[in-house]
């Protein structure tokens, strides 16, 4: 049997730092970063759709979706002859949203300009981002639905959530909620399984309505109604 090659000892103590390079490295393509804030509507899509939103070749596409599926960047599922490439965690989409935050206030020029369309409603992954959730998570703490640091409900935040429609599993093994650093409005909103159940809350309730093929979000009448209603939140916000 040939003897196992050994790890140089400096390999063994940066391990951390190296995994922390690889990860970089995978995410220093501004191509790669097309596809992964097109997958940050939540949704599932095709090498095809990734190619045409991105603006990349379909060839140039596929080596783009090797190299982060390798860095297990995205996940693939197949179904039948298609496979669909998604974020492969909500931990992923959390790393993107605060890396847009931190280029965005370090490179933007003084004329740039969120649009206001993203800035008042997007998907944040599978939690709704910007404006008016921020609007919402301010509510939460001001109303005690959730403790001082975000991560969890209290009880009056779970009864709530039921009433609402809110539907949250006790086995998750998720984080129950967490304060989501919101990169257009540099305040909290509300992510983690209790983000997640609220904005699926919304959508189904027909309060909100995706954009397809986007991350923006449209508050519909009925949803302006009910965010005024349990949040205190007018339509003339932003």
């Amino acid at each position: 049997m040939k003897p196992q090659p050994q790890v140089p000892q400096e390999h063994e103590e940066f391990q951390q730092e190296l995994s922390m390079a690889a990860l970089a490295a995978a995410l220093s393509d501004a191509s790669r970063m097309k596809i992964l804030c097109a997958l940050m509507d939540g949704r599932a899509w095709t090498a095809t759709e990734l190619s045409a939103v991105s603006d990349i070749a379909p060839s140039t596409t596929s080596a783009h979706l090797s190299r982060l599926l390798k860095a297990n960047l995205v996940t693939c599922l197949s179904q039948g002859r298609h496979r669909y490439f998604r974020l492969y965690s909500a931990s992923i989409a959390a790393l993107l949203e605060n890396m847009m935050g931190v280029s965005f206030g370090a490179v933007q020029s003084p004329k740039t300009r969120v649009p206001a369309e993203l800035q008042r409603a997007r998907t944040c992954y599978d939690h709704l981002a910007g404006e008016i959730a921020v609007g919402i998570y301010d509510y939460l703490f001001a109303n005690a639905w959730i403790t001082g640091d975000g991560n969890v409900l209290t009880p009056l935040g779970k009864a709530q959530f039921s009433q609402l429609g809110g539907m949250l599993d006790a086995k998750t093994k998720r984080k129950q909620c967490c304060a989501c650093l919101d990169w257009s409005e540099r305040k909290f909103h509300l992510g983690g399984h209790a983000g997640a159940a609220l904005f699926l809350c919304f959508e189904q309730s027909g309060w909100i309505e995706k954009v397809p093929g986007y991350r923006e979000v449209t508050v519909t009448e009925k949803g302006w109604n009910a965010f005024s209603k349990y949040f205190g939140l007018a339509k003339a916000l932003s």
